[in-house]
């Protein structure tokens, strides 16, 4: 046998739960101002740190290395691509990845 209920009123619950979202999105909305990047130079010298790390000899060591754990998998008789792609790909990513990026936020910014 079926209960008879009568039918839920959504239309009251359904605004409550809308105010409550779009009230605070409209309240941060209004107070939001606009954000500009300016010219801070806090984090300049550890950024000229570490680009000139990754373009020199730290580049170098990284991609050697990477170059190395590749051959000694080969070495080892388990062949896949990935130990011939991955020292590739490192290679090209210190070498040619650091001057993108960087060129990129300077364009940004």
């Amino acid at each position: 046998m079926q209960s008879l209920t009568p039918p839920r009123r959504l239309g009251a619950n359904r605004i409550g739960k809308t105010l409550s979202i779009a009230i605070p999105v409209a309240i941060a909305a209004l107070a939001a101002s606009a954000a500009y990047a300016g010219t801070d130079a806090t984090f300049t010298p550890a950024l000229t740190k570490f680009t000139n790390f990754l373009q020199g000899s730290g580049g170098k060591i990284i991609t050697v290395l990477s170059l190395a754990s590749g051959l000694i998998g080969l070495a080892s008789g388990r062949f896949s691509l990935g130990q011939v792609a991955v020292p590739v790909g490192v290679g090209i990513g210190v070498g040619t990845g650091v001057p993108i990026v960087t060129s990129v936020v300077t364009a940004i910014i």
